[in-house]
């Protein structure tokens, strides 16, 4: 009966651990509220530029080391549309726009979801920053579920 018992439960484990997260291959359906007080959906998105997707959260410190990090290699970007998100209220968003210059890159747009928190469930997101990147068709190149590297992202930001 023990080994039984053991069994059944080594294949739960077993298929509880092929059960991994996977990230979806298109964009989340988002709609923020943007620094400039639009509302926006991905479907506003340009067509045919490729994507960098962040989720953040303008108090969290790897979120603010990531955009440290980012600003020497600005001009890297250029060519994306940056979309940065959060769950936060929108006066944070901006105080976070005005505190690391972002204003001054029009390719960046940030925004608060509030509490719908679909980007979130879309991407089954537990920490903050999360990134991911879309090439020009829309599809997925790779995405970051903890703080990645500037040179980790300009590596697959060169193949978009």
């Amino acid at each position: 009966m023990k080994k039984l018992v053991f069994l059944v439960f080594a294949i739960i484990a077993a298929l509880g651990c092929s059960q991994a997260q996977t990230t979806p291959n298109t964009i989340a359906p988002y709609k923020i509220t943007t620094t400039k007080d639009q509302i926006i959906t991905a479907a506003d998105l340009p067509k045919n530029k490729p994507v960098i997707l962040i989720y953040f959260a303008p108090d969290c410190p790897h979120c603010q080391k990531l955009i440290r990090d980012m600003k020497p290699d600005m001009d890297k970007f250029k060519k994306f549309e940056v979309v940065m998100i959060t769950f936060t209220d929108i006066r944070m968003v901006k105080t976070f726009e005005n505190d690391y210059g972002l204003n001054k890159y029009p390719n960046f747009i940030l925004g608060t979801e509030g509490y719908t928190y679909t980007v979130q469930r879309y991407y089954q997101l537990k920490h903050t920053p999360y990134v991911a990147i879309y090439g020009k068709n829309g599809k997925l190149l790779k995405a970051f579920e903890n703080q990645p590297e500037v040179k980790d992202i300009l590596a697959v930001t060169s193949k978009a």
